[in-house]
């Protein structure tokens, strides 16, 4: 049985994305059905939410925070911080991307984040006074707000509210931390694949009804999945063959998010 199919989602109550499937047979008869997943629960599983941390600040706490901001400009390429560095202070992106990562011994890159807009970073090891364990790179130029380590301090001492959502978040994060390395090693390489495509879709455009496309260098989301460039490029086939994404240049769309929520262990709603 031939059928024509159009897939298409959208936001309700930024709570729920639903996913809308139209089939048309033929004979003209056809039938909508209507896929509601609760994804909000599987976001919050991988997303560090560092970019909340000042939200619950009222409008004079925040002002003491914009007080010893400093933005500065940072290049494509060059690092926030690195593996052994010495913190000197957290920032917050204003605009751009840069990933989390750390080498293995073999000097092969594990990417365990993208950070976007409005992320906060570089507060773990600043507060556990030790040096960084991992490194972060921008992936595009960016512009980032700096607080200095003494000033931060400070702000944790003058403001409660915000010590007590940076406790908070560091104890999100080490969870985010822990299902990403359960992802990675105990699915199989579409599986990262596609639970990968569904997060950056969703992280590049969180609240957009018209989602953008996760355009992101192959060797970078190869380092993310845990693979080889080559063998990501095969999986991108088989997914690009599948009618499951479209691909311009090096930006991915994903075409049919059912088949990609198949790789999930999500409870559907019908």
């Amino acid at each position: 049985m031939n059928s024509k199919q159009k897939n298409f989602s959208f936001i309700l109550q930024n709570k729920l994305r639903i996913y809308v499937t139209f089939v048309k047979y033929k004979n003209n008869k056809c039938y909508i059905r209507v896929v509601i997943v609760r994804m909000k629960n599987f976001f919050n599983q991988f997303d560090f939410q560092s970019d909340q941390l000042f939200n619950s600040l009222n409008s004079t706490e925040k002002q003491l925070v914009d007080i010893v901001m400093e933005t500065l400009s940072i290049k494509k390429g060059a690092m926030l911080f690195y593996e052994g560095g010495i913190p000197t202070g957290i920032f917050q992106l204003k605009q751009g991307r840069a990933k989390k990562f750390k080498r293995g011994f073999s000097g092969q890159e594990q990417i365990f984040y993208i950070y976007t807009a409005d992320d906060v970073l570089g507060h773990h090891a600043l507060l556990g006074e030790e040096r960084y364990q991992d490194s972060c790179e921008a992936l595009e130029d960016m512009e980032v707000n700096f607080i200095a380590k003494d000033n931060f301090l400070i702000l944790l001492d003058e403001i409660p509210r915000l010590k007590q959502a940076v406790i908070k978040n560091i104890s999100h994060e080490f969870g985010v931390l822990a299902n990403t390395i359960a992802v990675l090693a105990q699915k199989d390489q579409n599986a990262r694949l596609a639970i990968f495509l569904l997060l950056l879709e969703h992280r590049f455009s969180p609240d957009s009804e018209n989602l953008n496309g996760i355009d992101l260098s192959r060797d970078d989301f190869a380092n993310l999945i845990g693979t080889s460039r080559e063998s990501l490029g095969r999986s991108l086939k088989q997914f690009k063959d599948d009618g499951i994404i479209k691909t311009e240049k090096r930006t991915i769309y994903i075409t049919n998010r059912e088949r990609l929520l198949e790789f999930l262990d999500l409870e559907l709603v019908t």
